[in-house]
């Protein structure tokens, strides 16, 4: 047993948070058929110790019979959902039959071996699905302070080119590589936002917005909580960015028409945007947001905030499935401190949890309706 102690700072002050936990380890072998003599076999996942879905940062050791290993401590009681890579995406562990597996899921409940055998690893050319629908522009390596550079891709809505005297919200989305490009995305599969929006904005049910996708980099983990280099990820999107859409696009630059989405640590920073600057953000939505998890804790940023009431919306969400249900206390925390601040759901605050949703993109996908409408549906308006 050993004591975790990490602090926050708020305001000035420090608020100090510990935390009795117990590491247990488990062990991760993996069986591998036909692969080089030169590749290196990784094990990735959901957690800072798989690599937070980076496909080459935790690599298995091979030891003398052929068999890949690697022993990794994990908090007793935590879910992780993990897969296995040659360093890449496109080089993904297949199932038997060719297919790409779903993750595999661990309630880590006290020391363990885990074996695994793989017979055959995608060619290395990744499988896409589905198209970009709409009109599309990307800005590569834009710079900001204090940040790595990033690209943009902004998706406009139909008849922005015909009807040249209207104007647009906007919506800023991270994870930008993974919302609307197939090609782009992490795993193949993207949120399917240009066709949602489409659809949505053609059936007269949504409003037409501009959206905005800004790509991460390898610090999102950083760039996306409280931490130095959060804030200047949100300096660059107030500071540079949308001045940049603002001068190119015809917006509506005003703080009602501005909004923000994420899922993850994207929905984390999705609240801290909105939150920290209603000047510039009216309304957020959170998917499955990382809000209060291991080391991670904005919620008594909320508790502690003693001004006036925020004119902001908020839309949370979350599954039930593996990460999803480790991640929902703190959301159920964050919710909690939100009513206590006077949100009401149905007026500033909408709520959805689906118990059958994982932690992915076509996930995300499925429930992107949902947070559009809250944000920019017509019947709101």
């Amino acid at each position: 047993m050993f004591r975790l102690v990490f602090f926050i700072f708020l305001g000035g002050s420090v608020l100090l948070f510990s935390q009795t936990a117990s590491k247990v380890k488990v062990t991760f072998n993996v069986k591998t058929k036909g692969i080089s003599k030169d590749s290196v076999v990784y094990i990735v996942g959901s957690s800072k110790e798989l690599g937070n879905w980076q496909p080459d940062s935790v690599a298995l050791k091979k030891s003398k019979d052929g068999t890949w290993t690697k022993t990794i401590l994990f908090e007793k009681g935590k879910s992780v959902e993990f897969k296995f890579t040659l360093g890449s995406w496109e080089k993904e562990a297949l199932n038997p039959d060719g297919t790409t597996p779903q993750n595999h899921v661990l309630l880590v409940s006290g020391d363990t071996v885990l074996n695994y055998t793989v017979e055959s690893f995608k060619s290395g050319k990744k499988i896409i699905e589905g198209a970009i629908t709409g009109d599309v522009s990307y800005y590569r390596k834009m710079k900001g302070d204090g940040i790595n550079s990033r690209d943009i891709i902004v998706w406009l809505p139909p008849k922005y080119h015909t009807d040249i005297s209207k104007r647009y919200p906007v919506l800023y989305m991270h994870d930008g590589q993974n919302i609307i490009d197939p090609a782009t995305s992490s795993f193949g599969v993207d949120w399917g936002a240009d066709e949602t929006a489409d659809s949505l904005i053609k059936s007269g049910e949504m409003q037409g917005i501009i959206i905005v996708g800004i790509y991460n980099t390898k610090d999102r983990t950083a760039e996306y909580s409280y931490s130095d280099l959060g804030q200047a990820y949100m300096n660059f999107i107030i500071n540079k960015l949308k001045p940049f859409i603002d001068s190119t696009y015809r917006t509506l630059p005003d703080r009602k028409n501005t909004a923000t989405m994420g899922s993850s640590m994207g929905g984390l920073i999705s609240l801290m945007l909105v939150w920290e600057h209603p000047e510039v953000f009216s309304k957020a939505a959170c998917l499955s947001p990382a809000f209060k998890i291991q080391e991670l804790n904005y919620v008594p940023f909320i508790e502690k905030y003693n001004g006036p009431d925020k004119d902001i919306k908020i839309y949370i969400d979350n599954g039930g499935i593996a990460l999803e249900a480790e991640l929902r206390p703190g959301i159920d925390y964050a919710i909690k401190a939100l009513k206590e601040k006077g949100f009401k759901e149905g007026k500033n605050l909408q709520i959805f949890f689906d118990e059958n949703a994982e932690h992915n993109e076509r996930a995300w996908a499925k429930r992107l309706w949902r947070p559009m409408l809250f944000l920019f549906g017509n019947e709101l308006q």
